[in-house]
């Protein structure tokens, strides 16, 4: 078996440019890593503006503790969740072994983050050295047929023609295994494309769509999102809630939505709540809502904390209530927000009700003392672990709930067609269905 150690400069997007932050050695056997290590650059250390690129295993609240050091991922993981979460994942995999024509899984994860462009999530870029410059990683506004026509190609494994091939440009950097692309409006904001397959038996970008619409009634936190039509197919469009546009003299937060053409773009650090938690994606299912809250109180800024877990607390009640078994820890994300200068839960993305017959359901992450049971019950009798009396988890139970058993009004409302209502609603749950007589009693 062949061992490589290949070594990496990351680099941070701070205040408008980019910043080389360290160097990450990659070790790799037979294409899989098996260790990393990475040094923070001295100069970097010195910037009062420097962020971490991993809270848990590459903190900086002691500069002169890191300083150089040359650090390894905690909990014997092989790679940093920070870099991880810069990777591509399965569908941005899948375009670069298009872009590359080579087979499925067979590059090494060091070529995967070198190819993945410098127009992924967060605020990092990897490249081979300091004198690399960053890579071209999206396309127009006015590309969409182009991009979609060649997603389609790529996932039924077929070449794509050098007229399609802009999809190198802005699908490389992606994670999720639907096809999607980024791109840019015309004030040059960005936003995610999310196209749609050739395996869905639904409008999966109308359901999506509407799904997150249907959150932001129930009062969480969701980015900007809509439907476009190209020629008879609809592409759900998702505003990167990693980027924000501010003038030179004023910062915003990224959960506002004021915009400045002319402004400068500013890109956010981002880490999943498998970073937050530092384990593996195989434990993912080990863990639990409780889990990421206890995340937060540790790594959150101090003002978000209460906030924040309130939030997760009502985005775990809206699963239970649509079926959204895919609640898995990437799912859950964290931004490091300018205005606080510390790290927040970011806003809510991949929400997708599953339609089921099962009257037992269950979510991916655990609940509470009933595990992944999918009972209001079960999420009342974890409120503790967000910081709720059981008064104001009521209270958030039955403003989810009051939005969501209306969903057919509000679907219908964001366009999406009677058949695929039909299809889905087996997905959404009737309160008397996963609550016991005791707990809708004391409800407002």
């Amino acid at each position: 078996m062949a061992t490589s150690d290949t070594p990496l400069t990351v680099f941070a997007h701070i205040n408008g440019g980019w910043a080389p932050c360290g160097q990450l050695r990659l070790t790799e056997r037979d294409n899989t890593p098996v260790a990393s290590d990475f040094a923070y650059g001295l100069n970097y250390l010195k910037r009062p503006d420097a962020v971490e690129v991993d809270p848990v295993s590459l903190s900086i609240a002691n500069r002169s503790q890191v300083s150089g050091q040359r650090l390894r991922p905690v909990n014997n993981l092989e790679l940093f969740g920070g870099i991880r979460d810069a990777a591509p994942d399965a569908w941005g995999r899948r375009v670069i072994e298009a872009k590359l024509k080579v087979p499925a899984n067979t590059l090494p994860e060091s070529q995967y983050l070198l190819h993945a462009g410098s127009e992924r999530v967060g605020a990092l870029d990897i490249r081979r050295s300091l004198q690399d410059s960053p890579a071209p990683g999206r396309t127009d506004w006015h590309s969409l047929q182009h991009l979609m026509e060649a997603a389609e190609r790529i996932e039924a494994g077929l070449p794509v023609p050098a007229h399609l091939d802009t999809i190198f440009l802005a699908g490389t950097s992606l994670g999720g295994a639907r096809p999607k692309a980024s791109v840019r409006d015309d004030d040059g904001v960005l936003w995610l494309a999310k196209f749609s397959s050739a395996q869905d038996r639904v409008d999966v970008p109308a359901i999506e769509s509407a799904s997150l619409q249907l959150a932001r009634v129930a009062s969480l936190t969701v980015p900007d999102v809509r439907t476009t039509w190209v020629g008879d197919r609809r592409v759900m469009l998702i505003k990167r809630f990693d980027r924000i546009w501010h003038p030179c003299t004023s910062v915003m937060s990224p959960h506002s939505s004021a915009e400045t053409p002319a402004s400068t773009e500013h890109r956010l650090p981002f880490n999943s709540g498998l970073t937050l938690l530092g384990c593996d994606e195989s434990e993912s299912r080990t863990k639990g809502y409780g889990d990421l809250a206890d995340a937060i109180r540790r790594h959150v800024h101090t003002d978000c904390v209460r906030d924040n877990n309130a939030e997760l607390f009502k985005r775990m009640v809206f699963n239970i209530l649509v079926s959204n078994d895919d609640d898995h820890l990437r799912n859950h994300g964290f931004l490091w927000d300018p205005t606080f200068k510390g790290w927040c839960l970011s806003p809510l993305y991949d929400v997708m009700p599953r339609a089921s017959l099962a009257s037992e359901r269950f979510l991916h992450l655990s609940i509470g003392p009933q595990g992944r049971l999918a009972t209001l019950d079960n999420a009342l009798a974890a409120g503790a672990r967000f910081s709720l009396p059981e008064r104001e988890a009521l209270q958030a139970i039955d403003q989810v709930w009051r939005v969501v058993r209306q969903w057919r009004m509000y679907f219908d409302e964001f366009g999406v067609q009677e058949q695929d209502m039909e299809r889905i609603a087996p997905a959404f749950r009737h309160i008397d269905d996963i609550s016991s007589t005791e707990l809708r009693r004391k409800l407002p």
